[in-house]
C-alpha cells in the first residue's frame, strides 16, 4: 500500500525527468537564463511537486485535481522541449529522449488517475 509521495512511480519517474532536463539547459544560451530555460525548469519541477503535494491532502478528489495540474505541467514541458529543439538548442538525440520520458511519465501519471478514480 502506498504511504507516501515517494512510494509512487509516478514521482520517481516525474524526478529523474526534472534532473535530466536540469542537466540538457545547462548547455543552453545564457539570455535564456530568465527565458526558456527557468520556465522549462519550472514546469518540470512543477510535476513531481503537484504529485507530492496532491498526495498530501485529505481527499481523493484533492488529489485528483494535483495530479491533473501536473498533467498540465507535463504538456508544458513537452511544448517547451519542442520549442527548444526548433531554436537549436537541443539536438534530436536529446529531444527524442526527453520526450521519451515525458511520454513514460504522462503513461505512469494516467495510470495514477485512473487508480485513484476508482
Amino acid at each position: 500500500m502506498v504511504q507516501s509521495y515517494r512510494d509512487l512511480v509516478a514521482w520517481h519517474k516525474a524526478m529523474e525527468l526534472v534532473t535530466e532536463i536540469y542537466r540538457v539547459t545547462k548547455q543552453f544560451p545564457k539570455e535564456e537564463l530568465f527565458g526558456l530555460m527557468s520556465q522549462l525548469r519550472r514546469a518540470a519541477v512543477s510535476i513531481p511537486s503537484n504529485i507530492a503535494e496532491g498526495k498530501g491532502r485529505l481527499s481523493k478528489g484533492e488529489f485528483r485535481q494535483f495530479l491533473g495540474n501536473a498533467r498540465g505541467s507535463l504538456a508544458e514541458v513537452e511544448t517547451q522541449i519542442v520549442i527548444a529543439q526548433n531554436l537549436s538548442y537541443l539536438d534530436e538525440t536529446e529531444t527524442n529522449k526527453l520526450l521519451a520520458m515525458v511520454e513514460e511519465v504522462g503513461k505512469v501519471l494516467n495510470g495514477l488517475l485512473s487508480a485513484v478514480k476508482n
